[in-house]
């Protein structure tokens, strides 16, 4: 896997200060965290999720979720898991599965029986997974889907990631919210070699309060939601080494891809630039939201993204890339004459570089740098965009 590897290599060369480097599911696991980028769901009933996945893989996806819970519903469950065994059955018989290029595959389970009853029931297919959602998750709750993974692991011989998904009213509520977090914490930290990820349930948030965010609003718009991601972060997001990947709400918003991306050029309000200058296609207003909302995500410790619809995978792509200038700073910071620490002016003569303080947001970028790849000095989002898309 590699993210921009559908685009072809000559185009890569002209957008890219230094490549995304390729991966597969058995890199480490702070690389694959780093790398899920925009992680697509997707119901485990299609008919033909075998062919979906493959799909999606030509398109960028390098993460995706096969969902047996919200998604469906509950009378569709057992042939939603029969489902899923044909079709990861099949997938793991397929040519093409054989190079490596299958995103990384993860199943949302309702309970901790299901892992693994669907390990067994896929045999030699399960290779194809590469690990399970954990729903509503709290100490008490995710206990035994941590207990199940690692149990599962132990019968298949292989490495199983958890990404439990924080969407409990207790962790919501105010008065309970503390406590949640450390009981979460703690059953996390005991398991914390197969953690990949901590995913964020903001839907199920606004829901307790009858709420909705409109596609011109994100989710740091609306104050109770804001203040959980908050404390989220605060108490599970640390850069000391205690600390897990937090990653970003989902977005509910999607037009087709021709209504998303029209012929013309038209200004975004985000970009701030001028429709003459745009190389990209349209970007509308429900556009706007979703990259405001990424862009946020990032300022406030996220990285990567819950997504539903395949259009939003490749902004949520492009807006991670790491910029010149941020690599050009973060190389800065981290060079072995600066340990002491220290204060310096960027090479690009427009901020303060802060040694200390800055490092870990350097360790952070360059990792960050290792998935996603490093723009060109003068090639930003919009030409990022544009490239996927003509491609």
């Amino acid at each position: 896997m590699r993210h921009f590897g559908h685009i072809a290599p000559e185009v890569r060369k002209r957008l890219f200060h230094r490549e995304p480097e390729p991966f597969t599911a058995d890199a480490p696991a702070r690389l694959l965290a780093a790398a899920l980028g925009a992680t697509l769901y997707s119901p485990a009933t299609r008919p033909r999720l075998a062919d979906d996945i493959l799909k999606q893989a030509a398109g960028g996806v390098v993460s995706m979720v096969l969902c047996l819970e919200d998604s469906i519903d509950d009378a569709d469950v057992p042939a939603g898991e029969e489902n899923l065994v044909r079709q990861l059955t099949d997938l793991a018989e397929r040519p093409e599965t054989r190079g490596g290029n299958v995103p990384l595959l993860f199943v949302r389970v309702r309970a901790p029986e299901q892992i693994p009853d669907l390990v067994r029931r896929l045999g030699p297919a399960a290779r194809t997974l590469s690990g399970f959602v954990l729903p509503k998750f709290t100490e008490e709750r995710g206990m035994p889907f941590l207990e199940a993974l690692s149990d599962a692991e132990a019968a298949t011989g292989r490495r199983l990631f958890a990404m439990p998904v924080l969407e409990s009213p207790e962790l919501l509520y105010r008065e309970s919210r503390v406590h949640t977090l450390e009981g979460i914490y703690r059953a996390v930290d005991k398991y914390r070699d197969r953690v990949l990820a901590l995913r964020l349930g903001v839907t199920d948030f606004c829901s307790s309060y009858g709420l909705r965010r409109g596609p011109d609003m994100t989710a740091y718009d609306v104050q109770v939601v804001a203040s959980v991601i908050a404390d989220v972060v605060n108490m599970l997001g640390r850069a000391d080494g205690t600390g897990f990947t937090v990653t970003g709400p989902v977005w509910e918003y999607f037009r087709v891809q021709e209504r998303m991306f029209k012929p013309q050029l038209r200004q975004s309000p985000f970009l701030q630039v001028q429709a003459a200058d745009l190389r990209a296609r349209l970007i509308d207003n429900a556009m706007d939201g979703l990259l405001r909302e990424i862009s946020l995500d990032q300022a406030n410790g996220l990285l990567g993204k819950t997504c539903i619809h395949p259009s939003h995978v490749l902004p949520v792509h492009a807006l991670s890339v790491v910029s010149h200038e941020e690599y050009s700073d973060a190389q800065d910071i981290l060079r072995p004459e600066r340990g002491g620490g220290g204060v310096l002016r960027s090479a690009y003569t427009n901020k303060m570089n802060e040694v200390k303080p800055h490092r870990a947001w350097a360790e952070r970028t360059l990792l960050r740098a290792e998935a996603f790849g490093v723009a060109g000095e003068d090639i930003g989002f919009v030409e990022l965009l544009a490239a996927c898309l003509t491609d």
